[in-house]
């Protein structure tokens, strides 16, 4: 999705400080940052592309992804940091999200599901699965799946009626946290990394997308919208950036409301030392 008339400001927030500092503002439609595994640079996507943003001397740079050049904003780099991970569409097939693998320097992304639609969320800390949302029997009804990068084989991880996405593992490999429509409401769940034990997280009358828990393993960072959305997850609507503790419980506001949604925080933003993550708020030009 890209939006004209639109400013993008790529920003950090830092945890200790509850501070943010601006990385870069561009008149054009940014989503969806990654931090690098060495902590030097983001990865963001702009109408179709990939580009590095270097965090030292901030600017686009772009990532050659030779025939994907629809790439929508659920993208990754592998633990090892030698690889992306991107979803493109087919130019002629609607709805057509397959996920990709491609060195991290670019080149020819290798498909890594043929079936569709698949939206890639999360690479397990081991980088032996990705997990990734897909609709199989209709495209409404999207659930959370695994797949094994050594075989090749995709596993269903949730059930039942109600959409699922954004699924992302913790640092320990043993959970995939997502987000599930149960009860009339989007809400943050947690299941093994099997699919097992189903468990909700955060109880809230708001709709609330995309956690990430930290790489220290003692925080999740998730959207919220402050009004419901049903099983939506728009662009330009007030917003939030939430942080769970999750030795405590505790769920707080670490930014203001902000004009974003979909495209400010689908993919893990996390900096390497669980101290920053990266997100995008937007304002409309006239």
């Amino acid at each position: 999705m890209t939006i004209p008339n639109v400013q993008s400001r790529l920003e950090i927030i830092n945890l200790k400080t509850r501070t943010k500092r601006l990385v870069l503002a561009d008149n054009s439609h940014l989503e969806a940052p990654n931090w690098s595994p060495d902590g030097t640079f983001l990865i963001v996507n702009r109408a179709g592309l990939l580009y590095r943003v270097p965090l030292q001397d901030a600017q686009l740079q772009l990532i050659d992804t030779d025939f994907a050049t629809r790439c929508n904003n659920d993208h990754g780099i592998s633990p090892d940091g030698k690889e992306i991970v991107l979803c493109s569409h087919d130019p002629v097939i609607p709805r057509s999200s397959r996920i990709y693998r491609m060195p991290i320097e670019g080149g020819t992304p290798q498909c890594v599901t043929e079936a569709y639609p698949s939206y890639w969320h999360g690479w397990s800390p081991d980088g032996q699965y990705l997990t990734y949302v897909a609709g199989r029997a209709t495209h409404s009804d999207l659930k959370i799946y695994r797949l094994a990068l050594a075989t090749g084989v995709e596993e269903q991880l949730t059930f039942g009626p109600g959409q699922d996405d954004g699924p992302d593992y913790s640092a320990c490999g043993q959970f995939i946290y997502f987000n599930g429509f149960r009860q009339n409401k989007m809400q943050i769940w947690r299941i093994d990394a099997n699919g097992d034990n189903p468990q909700q997280l955060i109880h809230s009358p708001h709709s609330d997308w995309f956690p990430h828990p930290s790489p220290d393993g003692r925080h999740v960072i998730f959207i919220r919208y402050l009004k419901d959305q049903g099983e939506a997850h728009p662009f330009g609507q007030d917003v939030q950036i939430m942080l769970h503790d999750l030795a405590s419980g505790e769920t707080s506001p670490i930014t203001e409301v902000f004009f974003g949604g979909q495209g400010s925080l689908n993919v893990p933003s996390w900096s390497p030392n669980s101290e920053e993550f990266a997100f995008v708020s937007y304002e409309l030009l006239t």
